[in-house]
């Protein structure tokens, strides 16, 4: 439980990021003075977004939230070919001469945010206990994570093919603001976080409200307490921490090994230890465990590395 709260904790650290970065790329010129104090786009529009998010963080029913932001699978859909109409048609083209394709040093961070991608653990009961027919939930996740992987795989492929080296942590700061396909790709990624944010906060703030005595447990104005404690950490944390790439590249080396590659395969092999007869079965979860704890390792090294450095 630990793990889960903590990675969508970093994760909502991640969409207030991801929102200054945008926010900057459109108003590149704007800041905040107070006295001698100045606070540069990015870090005004951390901020910003705090304040903008806190009526939603005041919210005990989240229904109306939750089918906003069911819209996710569209907004995707229109970034994809927002991105697309850029290279096509805006004059940025198909042609990354020179550019490396695979880059050594950079592989285990490349790899830590390809799996924090894939990380919807957290949703996954959810889902399950919510379907109809739960007896389909397999061909549910086969059907997400196929979308899923096609969707990556085509943003990487235009990602590489439109800017090669030099495309940004996040494509949409690559894009134009002057056309309308990149302005349209830009406010549609602003607008996920934003439906988002609360329902990833939502879990932390009952998990937390569960380790309450009986007293206070039930009393909204804990509650509320509780849900504005969260807002705050987690914009001071992205204003001290802007950095997008390596803080999911972290969430996926760590969290996301750790819940989806780990955990499973490991508890598998306790329950299946009576009958341990190196079946392919066996094999193919120790290889899954071997990933997990290479990817895991050289991901965090090379993450915190970057920071570093």
């Amino acid at each position: 439980m630990f793990m889960m709260n903590a990675e969508m904790y970093l994760i909502a650290i991640g969409f207030l990021i991801l929102e200054g970065d945008n926010l900057q790329k459109l108003f590149p010129e704007f800041m905040i003075k107070l006295g001698e104090l100045t606070l540069d786009g990015k870090q005004s529009f951390v901020i910003i977004t705090g304040l903008l998010l806190s009526p939603s963080m005041l919210l005990t029913d989240l229904s109306m939230l939750s089918y906003i932001s069911a819209t996710g699978v569209f907004s995707c859909l229109v970034i994809v070919v927002s991105i697309f109409c850029v290279g096509a048609f805006d004059g940025v083209g198909f042609h990354a001469e020179g550019s490396v394709l695979l880059n050594v040093d950079t592989l285990p961070t490349a790899v830590g945010l390809y799996i924090v991608s894939f990380g919807g653990h957290p949703v996954i009961p959810s889902i399950y206990m919510s379907m109809r027919d739960s007896c389909q939930i397999s061909k549910v996740l086969v059907f997400s994570f196929v979308l899923a992987t096609l969707n990556y795989m085509t943003i990487a492929i235009l990602g590489y093919l439109m800017y090669g080296d030099g495309v940004e942590s996040e494509i949409t700061l690559n894009l134009p603001t002057s056309k309308v396909s990149g302005r349209v790709a830009i406010y549609t990624t602003l607008l996920i976080p934003v439906t988002r944010y609360s329902l990833v906060v939502a879990p932390i703030a009952t998990a937390i409200e569960g380790g309450l005595s009986e007293k206070y447990k039930n009393q909204k104005p804990v509650r509320l307490l509780i849900r504005v404690a969260l807002l705050i950490s987690t914009v001071i944390v992205a204003y001290v921490f802007p950095y997008y790439e390596s803080l999911m590249a972290i969430v996926g080396s760590v969290f996301v090994v750790s819940a989806s590659f780990l955990l499973p395969c490991l508890c598998y092999l306790k329950i299946s230890d009576l009958n341990w007869n190196w079946n392919c079965e066996q094999m193919g979860v120790v290889g899954i465990i071997v990933f997990g704890i290479f990817a895991g390792v050289l991901g965090t090294y090379s993450s915190i590395s970057e920071l570093i450095t």
